[in-house]
């Protein structure tokens, strides 16, 4: 049984003059939605919110999730230490996931709406899981250091 051999210029497409702009514009697009909810973990409502859902030492781990966040948006819209902003990432959403319990909602609107908001988070590491092993592209400052 004869096997293939995928060479790199085979399963990436070479670059073009677009790359870089698309690249730039993906990863501000992903890192955008952490970048703007990260400052919301410290808020008090937040914390409250989180306690009430079970969260243990919630007043020390949801400003820290925050923290996570922000570092982790921020070097994947810079491109700056990417794969290990995206690794943050991952550990974001490994935290914040499960408080989006659908499966425990009676009423079919909410239950919908924390149904959506599991999926996006599951998407969304799907996309950093991708970033930590791809990194962050051209037009970023991990390129300019190489």
């Amino acid at each position: 049984m004869a096997t293939a051999t995928v060479t790199h210029s085979q399963s990436f497409p070479r670059s073009t003059a677009l790359s870089g702009p698309i690249v730039l514009l993906g990863r501000l697009l992903f890192a955008l939605i952490f970048l703007m909810a990260g400052p919301n973990h410290f808020a008090h409502q937040s914390i409250a919110f989180a306690a009430t859902q079970g969260v243990p030492l919630a007043s020390f781990l949801v400003p820290l999730s925050g923290v996570i966040a922000l570092l982790g948006g921020l070097s994947i819209l810079l491109g700056y230490g990417a794969k290990l902003g995206a690794w943050l990432i991952v550990l974001f959403l490994i935290g914040v996931t499960p408080m989006h319990k659908f499966w425990g909602i009676a009423d079919p609107m909410m239950q919908q709406m924390q149904m959506i908001m599991f999926m996006k988070n599951l998407a969304m590491l799907g996309g950093a899981l991708l970033i930590t092993q791809l990194g962050a592209g051209p037009w970023s400052l991990d390129t300019k250091t190489k």
